[in-house]
């Protein structure tokens, strides 16, 4: 398991005073509230920073960070991902994973059949889908909803689901 947890993306600058705009990757966007430190990560290099004020405008956050302090410096950071310490953050709940944690998971039918590996996995609004993609590359888009995804094991690396009428 990764030591640090994406959570978003600096997308742009905000304002006078140094503040950065990040798109989240997280489901409960009020986790930010939450958070006295992150980390900036980039091309080249990782760098802790404290949070000073977090604020939200329509679907994405608003980050102060100590020591950034001019609109020139926030976009310095323009395009790196804004990381937390996996350790510090709250248990999920049951049934609740990282994404990170199910990307490569081998995905196998409740009958043994082996569909391929877990690529990417997005969010429609509703639920999210899963994108498996077998050894020739073919691509199955899976529904994340209980009559489909039947068991996640993390320690087997394997997802086990049914699939219903329409799905291939």
């Amino acid at each position: 398991m990764t030591k640090y947890l994406e959570i978003g993306q600096i997308v742009n600058t905000f304002g006078i005073k140094g503040m950065i705009k990040i798109k989240p990757f997280t489901d409960d966007i009020k986790r930010f509230d939450k958070l006295k430190t992150v980390y900036i990560e980039n091309k080249t290099a990782r760098k802790e920073y404290e949070v000073e004020e977090v604020k939200y405008h329509k679907d994405m956050v608003l980050m102060k960070l100590k020591g950034i302090n001019t609109p020139e410096e926030a976009n310095l950071l323009r395009q790196s991902y804004l990381l937390v310490d996996r350790e510090k953050e709250e248990p999920l709940e049951e049934g609740v994973y990282y994404i990170v944690d199910l990307i490569g998971l081998e995905v196998y039918t409740d009958e043994g059949q082996l569909l391929g590996e877990v690529e990417d996995i997005f969010n429609t609004g509703s639920n999210d889908v899963y994108v498996v993609k077998n050894e020739l590359g073919k691509q199955i888009l899976l529904p994340g909803i209980p009559d489909v995804l039947k068991d996640v094991n993390l320690d087997k690396k394997r997802i086990t689901v049914h699939l219903i009428p329409g799905l291939m």
